[in-house]
């Protein structure tokens, strides 16, 4: 049972960091072989990518956030073996005056005391209208 709270604790402390836009605090809390992927087709944001993909693209979303980052905030967690599955709210603030406000739900692989993958469902709609929409 221990092994399980210390996953659900692995991944709220990534999530924290992820919403702090600490770049380098998730290049440190992700495995070196750690995947991330996004569901849907919308280009630019789908599909499976590597830690130094993921690495390389968070900057580019830094600079339209007011705040530096989206703030994922948890709702709920359940973990097994060695999975977390999460339920989170997401919300930012944009350069452009718009706001993104999604629920997400988010399958975490852990490792040890890092994040060795990410699937991660949203409302691409929303995230299409808001991100990629003129």
């Amino acid at each position: 049972m221990a092994d399980l709270e210390q996953s659900k604790k692995t991944v709220e402390e990534f999530l924290a960091t992820f919403s702090a836009g600490d770049i380098e605090g998730i290049r440190e809390a992700l495995t070196d072989d750690a995947t991330w992927w996004v569901q849907g087709s919308l280009d630019g944001l789908s599909g499976t990518y590597t830690k130094q993909q993921m690495i390389d693209l968070l900057p580019n979303f830094k600079n339209i956030y007011t705040n530096g980052a989206l703030e994922l905030k948890p709702t709920g967690m359940i973990a097994e073996g060695d999975l977390v599955a999460v339920e989170a709210e997401g919300h930012a603030e944009l350069t452009n005056g718009r706001v993104y406000q999604s629920l997400y739900h988010f399958l975490f692989e852990v490792r040890g005391d890092k994040v060795a993958g990410v699937k991660e469902y949203l409302d691409t709609h929303h995230a299409h209208a808001i991100f990629f929409v003129e």
